[in-house]
């Protein structure tokens, strides 16, 4: 039997996070006797997804932590990978911080496509962020195609003027669809199990990181429970700003009403459990989480920083987080009553769905043109 087509995707890790879990979606779609998935990671310890990996047939391979100032030490580590490592059909390059260094290094060893992925419209803050700005200035001419989940991702990391012109091809990140579609019997076990019979539930899902901004979350769910004592607040996802987030919650007056539920592998049955869905994040590129909510026919609001692709059915709204988070509350109390139905369709037809997408994406990698069918799970 011929060998499957290699495609090295590159990330930071392997972990829960957002780019990961779209990756891995497509991943379990894909015709693996035809195209097989490796990861560059850079991390030194097992992630979240590493198990899984290995059991579909992928590999995963590592380099040290770009530092900035083990510039020469990251180089070279990616120049001894390269030269050993270079039969892959492309290269998939999720973190653009660092992709103008090892894209051209993987080009110039013999690997035929280079692809850089925006899968955010922002940075971190401080240094962090304005290094990251910097490094990403060359990335337009380092690579052979850009990828864009949205076109604020495709501007905030191509620029404007390339966005413009079409020159960043735009991929919606992809769900398991089917997998989060609303469903009467699980929500009424979820909330069983969870002990969540006449709660007003108020969901999140996304790790514990400045984007997110937990802090505001806290904040509106504060001001809702002052006129809905009974309302609880799930939390899903880990991160370094966790124990921050538990004691900003004790502050407040409402941590035995917040439950940190950490990462959970099942996590379509907790937006099942879920009342209304709000997420308040700084930026985004397009947040898989708001789709997989609208596809478990969950009423959203989302701060109006996200990319408008987000806004896939009426159940989504978004609002400024410069208003204050009793403007947020009260809206999510006055919009708290509807029906849940399902709404498959609708995500579906609007390109998120990862089966349809995993074919076009199929067709790209064989014969890298990014216009391939111009289906990349659109309608």
């Amino acid at each position: 039997m011929e060998e499957p087509m290699r495609i090295l995707h590159v990330l930071g890790g392997v972990g829960l996070g957002g780019a990961e879990s779209r990756i891995m979606d497509l991943y379990r779609c894909i015709d693996r006797e035809k195209l097989q998935f490796d990861f560059l990671v850079h991390q030194s310890g097992p992630g979240y997804y590493e198990e899984e990996i290995q059991e579909l047939g992928g590999r995963i391979y590592r380099v040290p932590r770009f530092r900035l100032y083990n510039i020469l030490t990251y180089r070279k580590a990616l120049w001894a990978f390269f030269k050993e490592h270079h039969a892959f059909r492309a290269v998939h390059g999720h973190m653009t911080s660092t992709a103008a260094v090892y894209l051209p290094i993987a080009k110039k060893c013999g690997i035929p496509v280079t692809i850089a992925h925006a899968r955010s419209a922002g940075v971190d803050k401080g240094m962090k962020g304005i290094v990251t700005r910097l490094l990403r200035i060359p990335l337009r001419k380092k690579c052979d195609y850009m990828f864009a989940c949205s076109g604020l991702a495709a501007e905030a990391v191509f620029g404007k003027k390339n966005a413009l012109a079409g020159k960043v091809t735009i991929v919606p990140n992809a769900i398991d669809a089917g997998a989060f579609r609303f469903c009467a019997e699980t929500r009424a076990e979820m909330r069983r199990e969870l002990e969540l019979a006449e709660k007003f539930v108020i969901g999140h899902v996304g790790r514990f990181h400045y984007a997110k901004n937990h802090e505001y979350l806290l904040e509106v769910f504060a001001q809702i429970v002052k006129k809905h004592d009974n309302a609880i607040l799930l939390l899903l996802g880990e991160g370094e700003r966790k124990e921050e987030m538990q004691q900003k919650a004790a502050s407040l007056g409402i941590a035995e009403k917040v439950r940190f539920c950490g990462n959970q592998k099942e996590t379509w049955k907790y937006y099942q459990a879920m009342d209304f869905f709000v997420f308040p994040s700084r930026f985004e590129g397009l947040p898989g989480t708001v789709v997989e909510a609208q596809s478990a026919g969950l009423r959203c609001l989302i701060s109006d920083t996200i990319a408008k692709e987000s806004i896939i059915t009426e159940l989504a709204a978004s609002k400024s987080i410069a208003e204050s988070p009793a403007a947020w509350a009260e809206y999510v109390l006055a919009n708290r009553e509807y029906e849940r139905t399902d709404r498959y369709g609708q995500i579906r037809a609007a390109g998120f769905d990862v089966r349809r997408q995993a074919e076009w994406y199929g067709r790209f990698y064989r014969n890298g043109n990014a216009d391939c069918g111009k289906d990349r799970g659109h309608k």
